[in-house]
Formats: C-alpha cells, sequence, structure tokens
C-alpha cells in the first residue's frame, strides 16, 4: 500500500510549489499586517485571547504566561518567544505611539535592554484596544474561521475603530517584499478620516495639511519635504528625522570652570540610546569627530538626557553639526506603506488607505446595525406576546392548566392567542413577579422603547448619510477619549536644509563640478586624444600642437578624438565595451590632467571605452534632443536605438543600456537622428544602409539586446557603424588593414531593410590590390581623421582628401579616430 502512494514528480516542480506555499503563507500568516485593524495574525490572536480571558483594563493584571500559553494552545502554534516578542512589542511605550496593551514589569528600554521572561511581566489590555479594537467583536461586525485544528474559531480580523495600521506603524519582513510604516497622532488621523468622510473628493493638499507628517512615540524631529510627500502620495519614501538636541553651560564640579555641552533630550525613532552613545566614543576615540571631551548619560524617569561635554576650544554649533552629520542623530526613515488588501500585498497611498478603512468601517457598522436591529426586533416580539398574556391573564391561566405537559400547552398559547413559538415560549418562563403592574408598566414602556430604537436602527441602515454622521460621531468621541499632543516637531522646507547642508558640510560631485568650471578660463578648450589622455588647454597652446591640421604619418602626438570648446557646456558620454555608459567629468581636468579613467566613475575602470560622443544640450535645443537616440552596435550583429532622454539625467554613476550576451562586447556608439541615415560596415566589405526610422530601428529599452541587424557570414565580422543627418550626404570613407582608403558615394549605396545582405562596397581584388587585404575601419568623408597603425606611427589626414597611407614593411592600419570638434 505505501508504495502505492509514493508518486513521481520533478524537483523543479515541488520547489516552485513548496516555495510559493511557504511564500503565501509567510506574506499572508505571519509578516505583513491587514490593512483593516492593522495588525499581524500573532497580535490580533494576542489580543483576542486576551479578551476571552477576560483580562479588560478594570481588571488585575495577568501573568504573561498565562496570555503566551492560551494563545499558543488556541490560536497561533509557533515558538513562544515569537509570540512573547510580539506581545512585548505591544506594550513598549517607545515602539508603539499608541500601546495596545498595558505592561507591569521590564518590558525592555531604549538602551535595547532585553524584556523580563515572561513569567516574571505581566499585562492586560489598554484601554485604546479594549474600546477601539475589540468592543464590538460580539455583535456579529466580523466573520470568525476554524484556528489551526477546527477546536476553537477565531476572528479573521478585529472590528477596528481607528486605523491603527497609521496610528502605531508596522514594519515586517516578508519574502520578496517588505513593509515599513511610521506612527502617526491620532487627532490628525482622525480629522483626516472626517474630512474624506466629509468631502471624498479632498484634495492631496488639504490631506497632508491635516496628516502632516508622522508622529513618532520617541518625539524627535521630522523635516518636511519631498520624502514625506512621496510617501503619503506614493506609497514609498525616505522621511528625514532628526534628534532633539541643544547647547547649553554646565557645571562640572565646585571650583571648576562651566563648559558648554550639547544636550540631545530626544532621538530619532527606533535608535538605540546606548548604540548611538557607543558609535559616538568610538568615532572620538578614532578622531572622526573633533571637539568632545566627554560623554555622560544622565536619563531618568523624567526623560531622556545625553550629555555631549565640549573642549575648551570647541565651537558647539559645529560640534552639533558634526554629530546630525556623522552619526544616527540624523537618518532616514524607509517608509514602504505595503499592507494586505482582500488578502492582496499592495502598497497603499495615504488616502487609498484611509478610505479603505472607511469602508471597512461603514461595513462593521452596517453589520452592528443589523445586529442590533434583530436583537431589538427579537426582544419587542417577546414583549409583546408577554404583553398581550397578561391581557388575558386568566385564559392563559385556564390554558396552562388544562394542559397536559409544555409541548401542549405552548401549542394551546399559539393557537388560542395568536402568538409565535418565541413568544409562547416567553410567556410559559415568564416569572410571577411578572403579574405585578408595576412590572406590566415596565413591559408597556420597553414595548416603546424597542420601537423606537427599531425605528431609529432601521433608518441607520436606510440611510446612509445618517449612517456616516453615527461614524463620524464616533470617531469625534474616540479623538475626545484618546487624543495626545504632537510629540514629534515638524520643520519646515526640509528639502532645502538637507541640500544647503550637504552642500556647506560635503560638496557633492555636481557642485564640485561646477566650482572647477568656474575657475577655467573661458576660451579654454577640451582636448581629449586618441591615448586617452584628457586635458583643458589654452587657445594658444592648441595653436602650437597644430592637432586640427593634417600631417603625414610619423611620431606625431596622438590624433585628436574630441576638441570642443568649454562654453557652452559639453556633456561627453564615454561608452564602454561591456554596454554601460558614463559622463566624463572633464571639468577637473584643468585642475590635473590625465586619462580618461581618472574622469570616470570607479566602476568603470578596466572597462575599455569604444566611443566618446557628445550629447544634444536638451536645454538649449529641446528638439534636437527629442529626435536624437543613441545607436549601440555589437559583435554579433544586434543593432538597438536608446531614447535620448534616458541619458540626459545621467548622474555621477555608471549606467548599463545594453544587455550582452557571454563572449558578446559593443563596437561602438553612433548618435543617430530621426530621418537620416545609417550604415554598418564589415570587414569583407559588405555596407548595410539603413534609413533611421521606428520601422527598421525601432526604440527599445535599456535591458533590451536590439534586434540582429545584419547578419555576418562565416569569418565575418563588423568594424564601424556611420550615422549621418539627414541633409548629410558625404561619402563613406574605408580604410583597409594594408592602408588602402576607399570613397564610397553616397548614391552608390542603396537603401536596405533590417536583415538584408546589402552592397558589396570593397572588392580589393578588382582594384589589382591583394586580395586577402580586409577593412578595418570606415567613417564620414568629411573633417580630419586620425590614423594609428600597428607599430604606433600616428598621422592625420582631411576626409575629403583621400590618399591611400604609405605603410612600412608588416605594418598595417590598427584604428582611425575620426575628429569631433
Amino acid at each position: 500500500m505505501a508504495e502505492e502512494r509514493v508518486q513521481p514528480i520533478a524537483l523543479h516542480q515541488e520547489m516552485q510549489r513548496s516555495y510559493l506555499e511557504y511564500a503565501m503563507s509567510v506574506i499572508v500568516g505571519r509578516a505583513l499586517p491587514d490593512v483593516r485593524d492593522g495588525l499581524k495574525p500573532v497580535q490580533r490572536r494576542i489580543l483576542y485571547a486576551m479578551h476571552e480571558l477576560g483580562l479588560t483594563p478594570d481588571r488585575p493584571y495577568r501573568k504573561c504566561a498565562r496570555v503566551v500559553g492560551d494563545v499558543l494552545g488556541k490560536y497561533h502554534p509557533h515558538g513562544d518567544q515569537a509570540v512573547y516578542d510580539a506581545l512585548v512589542r505591544l506594550v513598549q511605550t517607545f515602539s508603539s505611539r499608541h500601546p495596545l496593551l498595558d505592561g507591569h514589569g521590564n518590558f525592555g528600554s531604549v538602551d535595547d535592554d532585553p524584556p523580563a521572561a515572561m513569567r516574571y511581566t505581566e499585562t492586560r489590555l489598554a484601554p485604546i484596544a479594549h474600546e477601539g479594537l475589540l468592543d464590538e467583536i460580539g455583535n456579529d461586525t466580523v466573520d470568525f474561521a476554524n484556528n489551526f485544528d477546527g477546536s476553537q474559531q477565531e476572528p479573521t480580523v478585529l472590528p477596528a475603530q481607528l486605523p491603527f495600521l497609521l496610528l502605531n506603524g508596522c514594519s515586517g519582513i516578508a519574502v520578496g517584499m517588505a513593509t515599513s510604516i511610521p506612527p502617526h497622532n491620532l487627532g490628525e488621523v482622525v480629522d483626516g478620516l472626517i474630512a474624506l468622510v466629509r468631502k471624498p473628493d479632498l484634495s492631496d493638499d488639504k490631506l497632508l495639511s491635516l496628516i502632516p507628517g508622522p508622529d513618532f512615540p520617541t518625539g524627535g524631529e521630522v523635516l518636511l519635504g519631498s520624502g514625506v510627500r512621496d510617501t503619503y502620495l506614493r506609497g514609498r519614501g525616505s522621511i528625514p528625522m532628526r534628534g532633539v538636541a541643544h547647547v547649553e553651560e554646565v557645571q562640572l564640579g565646585k571650583g571648576r570652570h562651566k563648559r558648554n555641552a550639547v544636550i540631545v533630550t530626544e532621538l530619532p525613532y527606533q535608535l538605540s540610546k546606548a548604540g548611538w552613545i557607543e558609535k559616538l566614543a568610538e568615532q572620538v576615540n578614532d578622531g572622526k569627530i573633533g571637539g568632545i571631551a566627554d560623554i555622560r548619560d544622565e536619563s531618568d524617569r523624567e526623560g531622556m538626557r545625553v550629555v555631549v561635554e565640549l573642549r575648551r576650544d570647541a565651537d558647539p554649533d559645529a560640534v552639533l553639526k558634526d554629530l546630525q552629520r556623522r552619526t544616527s542623530l540624523q537618518s532616514n526613515f524607509g517608509a514602504i506603506m505595503l499592507a494586505l488588501v482582500d488578502g492582496q500585498p499592495q502598497q497603499l497611498s495615504l488616502r487609498r488607505l484611509l478610505q479603505t478603512f472607511l469602508d471597512y468601517r461603514e461595513l462593521t457598522l452596517i453589520r452592528r446595525t443589523s445586529h442590533a436591529l434583530r436583537k431589538a426586533e427579537d426582544r419587542l416580539e417577546v414583549v409583546e406576546g408577554l404583553i398581550t398574556a397578561l391581557q388575558s391573564l386568566q385564559r392563559v391561566i385556564a390554558m396552562i392548566q388544562e394542559a397536559q405537559d409544555a409541548a401542549a400547552a405552548r401549542a394551546s398559547l399559539m393557537v388560542h392567542l395568536d402568538l409565535s413559538e418565541r413568544q409562547a415560549d416567553a410567556v410559559l418562563a415568564m416569572p410571577l413577579r411578572r403579574l405585578t403592574g408595576l412590572e406590566r408598566e415596565s413591559l408597556r414602556q420597553e414595548a416603546e422603547e424597542l420601537r423606537a430604537e427599531r425605528q431609529r436602527l432601521k433608518l441607520l441602515l436606510d440611510n446612509r448619510d445618517q449612517l456616516l454622521d453615527a461614524l463620524v460621531q464616533e470617531l469625534r468621541q474616540l479623538k475626545k477619549r484618546f487624543a495626545t499632543p504632537r510629540r514629534t516637531r515638524l520643520v519646515e522646507g526640509g528639502d532645502h536644509l538637507l541640500a544647503e547642508r550637504a552642500a556647506s558640510q560635503r560638496p557633492n560631485a555636481e557642485l564640485q563640478r561646477r566650482q572647477a568650471l568656474e575657475a577655467l578660463p573661458p576660451d579654454s578648450r577640451i582636448l581629449i586624444q586618441d591615448d586617452g589622455q584628457v586635458k583643458v588647454i589654452s587657445p594658444q597652446l592648441m595653436g602650437r600642437l597644430h592637432l586640427n591640421e593634417p600631417t603625414a604619418l610619423g611620431d606625431e602626438p596622438s590624433p585628436a578624438r574630441i576638441i570642443l570648446p568649454i562654453k557652452p557646456v559639453a556633456k561627453l558620454l564615454a561608452v564602454t565595451a561591456s554596454g554601460r555608459v558614463a559622463l566624463i567629468r572633464w571639468e577637473f581636468a584643468g585642475q590635473q590632467p590625465g586619462s580618461l579613467e581618472r574622469f570616470l566613475p570607479t566602476a568603470l575602470q578596466g572597462d575599455p571605452v569604444v566611443s566618446v560622443l557628445q550629447l544634444p544640450d536638451a536645454e538649449a535645443d529641446s528638439n534636437a534632443a527629442a529626435v536624437s537616440s543613441l545607436g549601440l552596435l555589437s559583435s554579433d550583429g544586434r543593432f538597438k536605438r536608446l531614447a535620448m532622454q534616458e541619458l540626459l539625467d545621467l548622474s555621477g554613476r555608471a549606467a548599463s543600456v545594453v544587455k550582452l550576451k557571454e563572449g558578446i562586447e559593443l563596437k561602438t556608439a553612433v548618435i543617430c537622428q530621426e530621418g537620416g541615415a545609417l550604415s554598418l560596415i564589415s570587414d569583407l566589405g559588405r555596407v548595410l544602409h539603413l534609413p533611421v526610422s521606428e520601422a527598421n530601428l525601432p526604440l527599445m529599452g535599456k535591458l533590451a539586446q536590439g534586434p540582429v541587424t545584419m547578419r555576418l557570414l562565416p569569418e565575418e565580422s563588423l568594424i564601424a557603424a556611420v550615422a549621418t543627418n539627414p541633409d548629410q550626404q558625404d561619402p563613406l570613407l574605408l580604410f583597409s588593414r594594408q592602408g588602402r582608403i576607399k570613397s564610397l558615394a553616397r548614391d552608390a549605396v542603396r537603401a536596405c531593410q533590417r536583415g538584408d545582405l546589402g552592397v558589396i562596397g570593397w572588392q580589393p581584388e578588382q582594384d589589382g590590390r591583394d586580395p586577402e587585404d580586409r577593412l578595418c575601419a570606415a567613417c564620414t568623408g568629411s573633417g580630419l581623421v586620425g590614423v594609428v597603425t600597428s607599430s604606433g606611427r600616428h598621422g592625420r589626414l582631411l576626409a575629403t582628401e583621400p590618399k591611400d597611407l604609405t605603410l612600412k614593411s608588416g605594418e598595417t592600419l590598427e584604428r582611425i579616430v575620426p575628429l569631433l570638434s
């Protein structure tokens, strides 16, 4: 029998299925909170178990071990330490803005002290959890489901009356995703909810003015700016926050002089005080932060106080700025507002998070009202039955006396008095005290109250405006009951402050580049030579070098790739063989000339530069940037075009612009113009002339390889790609390894489609030359072209007057260098 149950399955299929099930279990069942009540499953189970145990705020504390045992045995079959850690976080006042549990004992501290063992600590529900999360749990407001073994029922979500996901925040790491939501002020969140109820199309600016930023339990400051705005509008952002510190004079002791000290009274959220002091001491000992004589922790029950005593010659403001810059006194909160919506993880904006909670709260109100209406109608039915029985009391007594058993009495009452089964049961169970006049009057009064209550509840269900008014009224009552003043101060102009501080204390690369550019003489020239040397030289020196004049092969200086004036400021792009690009920071060559690698990001070291191109200036000529594109030719015959907009915003880092297969490298890069032409040339002399258009050479993304544009024959390789503008009719110049040059008129090359064979532009045997002589380079027949031979000799020739090169025996042409000027 056992062998029959064994089923063969592919290993990769089983791994895929198992890992997917594990990932979904972590995402839905452990790591991410539900947007409705803001709780993870373990937190929800802890609160519900404590509710079942009756640990209300007016009851005595109960040992945490008892709570953890109940949670483990009934709802959460995982490790006891994991449950206790979750319980501890619900108690900690420095972790939650509105703690859901009230603790008695050691539950840790901001110094990262661990909590005491669960057998020593005690807990009970906090008032906000009892009233705002669990008060309506018995009113049929939420669905219940079986626990892990089917022996108990547990709520799938708690009937939250406030968006605790925003109030207390949340952090969690799932499989392939994470959430990190900062805590907020209850009063501000309630104001935002009410505003959305009253005006669903409320503008984003108005909503952000009602909920301007996080409110951390540890205080501190939040720098308002793009970080907060991105978090609230897009669901993800980096929120700058910093501790609160001031400078004051401290008395060190009797007979000693007073000294200045930086007093830190509040630290950023989730920063360990002891850890921060330890790291600060290490930096002081290493000499990274100067001017500090001593560090003392004088915190007590009244609040935090870290004293950073300064030396006599230290500048207090400079030391405070150093603390903010070099330590975690100023840091960023990486916010990711990710939560489960209908069981699926979704990144939420502030508006959507609030609106989702309001939709859920409206649904719970409808369910609570419907439940109350059913109870009122059931009770009214019973009361009306009792009143009917009291009006015919003698008949009722007679029918009961004549009946042989309770079932016969019930049937008799239902027939003769027209009562329902529930009413008949209530009459049979009616105590004798109901026969008094006072009790009769109380029944009539109760019936009137029940009818009024039924009318009110039906009005709530039938009129949504009335229901929303009740929702708003309850929110206002909760705000009055639990709202507290804001602890975190909001500092306006955060982006400006951060940029100003960064510029003054540690200039960024862009600022340094501008400063280097301003220091250059305005008539200077940028010179980039074929040997990779980058210089900024004067026009006089340029004239003495004669680099822009033709010369015969010899020991001349290395040919120039680029000769450009420094103004207007040129954006020069370096393209490497691996398909990465970066801007050349040539401005620094005025202070210290050097090789091209020095002016590129360190990530490109060891990656050969195949092309240096001048990008169009989008500010000066937006049309040129719009119709231009970067063309990339790889050694396997693929050619792709990349929109110029992808390159105009390049930072100081290197970026990949093409995905190459293993063993394939980039041959060259060119600037293509829409409506222009592109010529691909192989070493066998094949020329493929293509019009530059979306149909022939489509624009593609950065990670695309590009389509095969020129199919290569056996032992054939690509040597060049030449791009021309729509109005350019210069011929093609083809250079062979033996120094032969052939000028190929444009009208001699027909336009082709991608993948065509093209035309033969080089046939050395027809000219009586060596049939083994292959092409090695090509360019347009305009401007100055530098040539480099295999023996290291250089020369420059005019492309408009091409002449064969005179090479030494055994010498070959290695490459050409068209001048960009």
